[in-house]
């Protein structure tokens, strides 16, 4: 019953024009200015985030049983009705919340980011305000409860992605992929502001109903309908229903493409996205890179998939550059994660098991990452992750700490010896690792005192 005056309310809301009253309450609901919270507020709330440094990203929705890229398929390798209607055949038997979080866990991994609503506008949880969504499946269960439950059992912080855009709903502008999904009657023409209306009401729905979350990664704000004033706005509408909430930079439009830095701090969004690359060293502002385990985003049949090396030299160099992984698997159609990419997974955390201690809670630095390999530094100590050695040595910039002793956390022998020009590393080759050699470095005073430096 509930449903079906929630699908009134929504009709209501598409055909007519948008809402004055509607659109005073949203108005109303920010009462604080988030953007002016101070230094202090701002690492307080993102300590978490930063001391994790590892985390699983999902996209999954219908278009998983095509095997074709999320979103971007839709009008193009797949006719936009056949791509509308692969919820109607949609019936996941084999997802398992519990499974899901636990592979997330056993890789090492802190928290998980699931696509909530993706661009081709298909909700992954029961929405009141569209009939679009994972309850109208086959399937009829709840991904996203099912899912957040489980992670508050598990100790994983729950986060969901959501897309500004929208190619699926007739208020959305402009259209493209295909065009939007319903059509208006004769005589309407598409309200922009009746999409943030709905918009605003499903952001306060995932946080409502599957809150607190830990971060709302938000996506698809480059087209031109979308300008900063609204990503301020929705900054402040998102953080004034959970304070604590973290919001990545794609609220606003100040990100420059795939490099994914944000032009300025007068656009709204706590942290850079580069996007299928790590990012360049930085420590302001606080940075993540998103980047795929195979090549697509969503489940690809047979896709490319990258070596343990691979794998863990990126978590590593993102480390080092004072950096987070957001790592995504796409499951297949049957819910399941693919198990090729879960034996991957647990590979990463098996090492993660070892040697952890250099990559979480740690600072990036103070030597700049380079093909050489990365480090990463606490307390006293600096970890250099070695990838590659110049010979029988590395040699390493001078710093202003005294080195008290030298070990390999990988096990074996090393030689430290330090002077006032620089830092010179032996390790004998029976000793080095193929992916990591890691070398700790305990100091007289704390490692994070020392300025970020690059190698020659």
């Amino acid at each position: 019953m509930l449903r079906i005056i929630a699908a009134i309310v929504f009709a209501i809301v598409i055909v007519a024009p948008a809402c004055p009253c509607l659109q005073a309450r949203e108005s109303k609901v920010p009462t604080v200015d988030y953007l002016k919270e101070t230094d202090a507020q701002f690492d307080a709330r993102l300590a978490w985030w930063r001391q994790a440094r590892f985390g699983m990203f999902i996209h999954w929705g219908p278009v998983s049983l095509k095997g074709t890229e999320i979103g971007w398929s839709r009008g193009t390798k797949i006719p936009r009705a056949e791509y509308d209607n692969l919820y109607k055949q949609f019936n996941p038997v084999k997802f398992s919340a519990k499974e899901w979080v636990l592979i997330a866990k056993d890789a090492g991994m802190k928290y998980i980011v699931i696509t909530s609503k993706h661009h081709d506008g298909f909700s992954m949880f029961d929405s009141d305000y569209t009939d679009y969504d994972i309850m109208e499946t086959p399937f009829g269960r709840d991904v996203i409860k099912e899912l957040s439950e489980e992670c508050r059992r598990q100790g994983i912080r729950f986060c969901t992605y959501y897309s500004i855009l929208d190619w699926h709903h007739p208020h959305y502008q402009p259209y493209s992929h295909g065009g939007p999904g319903e059509a208006l009657p004769d005589g309407q023409k598409p309200d922009f502001n009746v999409y943030l209306v709905f918009m605003k009401n499903q952001l306060a729905e995932l946080i409502g109903k599957y809150g607190p979350l830990g971060i709302l990664w938000f996506d698809g704000e480059w087209e031109k309908n979308w300008n900063a004033e609204l990503g301020r706005d929705l900054y402040n509408y998102v953080r004034n229903l959970q304070p604590d909430i973290i919001i990545n930079n794609r609220i606003g439009k100040g990100r420059h493409g795939m490099k994914g830095t944000t032009k300025g701090r007068e656009y709204a969004g706590d942290y850079d996205t580069p996007e299928q690359r790590v990012g360049a060293f930085q420590a302001d502002p606080p940075w993540e890179t998103c980047m795929t385990i195979c090549r697509q985003w969503a489940w690809k049949p047979n896709d490319n998939m990258k070596s343990l090396k691979q794998c863990l030299q990126t978590l590593i160099r993102t480390a080092g550059g004072d950096g987070n992984l957001l790592f995504n698997v796409g499951p297949m159609p049957d819910g399941r994660i693919e198990p090729r990419q879960t034996a991957r997974l647990l590979e990463m955390g098996k090492w993660l098991t070892k040697y952890g201690a250099s990559i979480y809670g740690t600072q990036g630095g103070p030597f700049k990452p380079g093909t050489w390999g990365a480090s990463t530094r606490k307390d006293n100590r600096i970890y250099l992750h070695v990838f590659a050695f110049d010979g029988e040595s590395i040699m390493l910039p001078a710093i202003n700490k005294k080195i008290v002793n030298g070990s390999l956390l990988t096990g074996g022998k090393v030689k430290v010896r330090q002077t006032d020009i620089g830092i010179m590393i032996d390790v004998e080759k029976q000793y080095r690792q193929d992916i990591d050699t890691i070398v700790v470095l305990e100091l007289d005073g704390d490692a994070g005192d020392i300025e970020p430096v690059s190698l020659p």
